[in-house]
């Protein structure tokens, strides 16, 4: 399963959990608005780690991609060049 779909289902996991429990919970009209405030402040910090963990994923992934790209470059260089100087 991917990253993605991970961080999607805890985060709506989460968004509904959160909506039930302050539909549920016998709080004052202003205790209640500062708990969404609260678990949407929460809800965005955990989306924001789990962007910065995709990102971090695939940049890691790309920087393996671009040195195997190099190397093989490298050998078709080397290889070429030691072609030309049987000539």
């Amino acid at each position: 399963m991917s990253n993605g779909k991970i961080v999607l289902g805890v985060l709506a996991g989460i968004a509904a959990g959160t909506l039930l429990g302050v539909l549920i919970a016998p709080d004052k009209g202003a205790e209640t608005r500062r708990k969404i405030r609260q678990k949407g402040d929460d809800l965005v910090e955990g989306v924001k780690d789990g962007m910065t963990s995709i990102v971090d994923d695939v940049t890691n992934k790309f920087d393996k991609l671009r040195g195997k790209a190099r190397k093989s470059v490298n050998e078709v260089l080397a290889s070429t060049d030691y072609e030309h100087a049987d000539l």
